[in-house]
């Protein structure tokens, strides 16, 4: 770590808890200070004491086009210079739900919010004003936001700091949250014949992204749609990560089964926060004003944010964006394996598009449990191994890593290389 980082998390840490403002980036789960970022340009960041990364976390996915993407950049300036919110209904707002509505055909209506936290809170508010139920069926390790009912065995953060739960979230809450193994049908099948009349709905992420990338079984979405329409519950998916990233539909175009309701963020914002969750007509009616349930916001819809995610949406529209994401991820992934083979490295790596994991362990990788069992502390060594190579990987094994179609063939070649050298580190 540089010594100018190093000063200013000293000087953070005496104004936000232990230096920062959301738990991975302390860099408890690999060891060491983080590092400070001034600046970052397409595939490339850059520290406060001048080094260089190719950067993987990508904004935890949301920069799939890369930073400071020239379109978005225009669009937030010239929507900053008109005014920031007005907390009143604008065109742009409009255009940007109809953007979302021909991606994602199972969204008739849609809501804009603020984050993917908030979408996926009053994602469940509605199921359960609709369906008049209280349950919710989670899985092990899919990560939904830290609203008080879904912080129940999450993974992401919860799983890097090595946390149950969390403090402060009461039983109260989570009395009505059912957590399932991830692609395990059986045990939703068998929850659903136990409690089907109380479930309101199930929620998952349909690649799951937060105890690191884990890819579906064969048959698990298609029989979640099954099983929830044969008992009268909703189908949440969980398209924060996956939407416009795994396809421009998200995994309902990729695997072809829809969803009652769906939770968008990230990539729809173009870098800014913004999130959205939508359905059905007939479920979200139930949404103020036209029904019963209340959610509100300020800044939902505001102008700068719906700008810069117009932006980043139209330019993914452009011929051939999907085919380079694929083939530039599928670059990495193949030459990270051979690389770890030729070195001896037990690890094995899971992607599904342009979001990637490479999990030591000598195992595959298919669920909560199984993540667990990786190295944590070969994966740390390793961690650092790329950022002494100018490679920022995410600092947690539970975490995907992510391309973006600012990546280059030797930006691939680069960290293939660093990932060669840290292989070798840890013998």
């Amino acid at each position: 770590m540089g010594k100018k980082s190093s000063e200013w998390f000293r000087r953070a840490q005496a104004s936000l808890p232990d230096g920062v403002n959301s738990p991975v980036r302390a860099f408890k789960a690999v060891g060491g200070e983080p590092i400070f970022i001034d600046y970052a340009q397409g595939a490339t960041l850059y520290d406060v004491d001048g080094n260089s990364y190719v950067d993987y976390v990508c904004s935890w996915g949301a920069l799939i086009l890369g930073h400071a993407h020239p379109d978005v950049v225009a669009a937030v300036k010239q929507a900053a210079t008109r005014g920031t919110s007005y907390g009143a209904p604008t065109p742009g707002e409009v255009e940007l739900a109809e953007l979302i509505k021909a991606a994602f055909p199972s969204i008739e209506l849609v809501r804009l919010v603020n984050s993917g936290t908030e979408a996926t809170m009053s994602a469940l508010r509605v199921a359960r004003a609709f369906t008049g139920r209280k349950l919710i069926v989670k899985f092990d390790g899919c990560y939904h936001g830290h609203a008080d009912s879904l912080l129940a065995r999450a993974g992401s953060g919860v799983a890097t700091l090595g946390l149950p739960d969390s403090a402060g979230v009461l039983e109260e809450f989570i009395q009505f949250t059912l957590t399932l193994p991830y692609n395990d049908l059986a045990a939703v099948e068998a929850a659903f014949r136990q409690r089907g009349r109380e479930i309101a709905a199930v929620i998952v992420e349909p690649v799951a992204g937060n105890m690191g990338c884990v890819p579906l079984q064969p048959g698990f979405l298609e029989g979640l749609r099954k099983i929830t329409g044969q008992h009268g519950a909703l189908l949440i998916f969980d398209e924060v990560i996956t939407g416009f990233r795994i396809a421009p539909g998200g995994a309902q175009e990729r695997y072809g089964v829809r969803a009652d309701l769906t939770t968008l963020g990230k990539i729809i914002g173009g870098g800014l926060p913004v999130g959205a969750y939508g359905g059905r007509r007939d479920i979200m009616e139930k949404v103020a004003p036209l029904g019963p349930v209340y959610q509100a916001g300020t800044l939902s819809g505001n102008p700068v944010a719906v700008a810069a995610g117009m932006a980043a949406l139209k330019a993914l529209q452009q011929p051939g964006t999907y085919d380079k994401l694929e083939a530039l991820s599928a670059q990495l992934e193949s030459s990270l394996r051979a690389t770890a083979d030729s070195t001896g490295a037990a690890v094995h790596v899971n992607r599904i598009g342009s979001m990637l994991t490479l999990f030591f362990s000598d195992a595959l990788v298919t669920d909560f449990a199984s993540a667990k069992r990786a190295d944590t502390v070969r994966f740390a060594r390793f961690f650092h191994g790329l950022l002494a190579r100018g490679i920022y990987w995410p600092p947690s094994q539970f975490e995907a890593a992510f391309v973006s179609l600012a990546h280059t063939p030797a930006d691939i070649e680069k960290t293939v290389a660093a990932a060669g050298a840290a292989f070798k580190e840890l013998r």
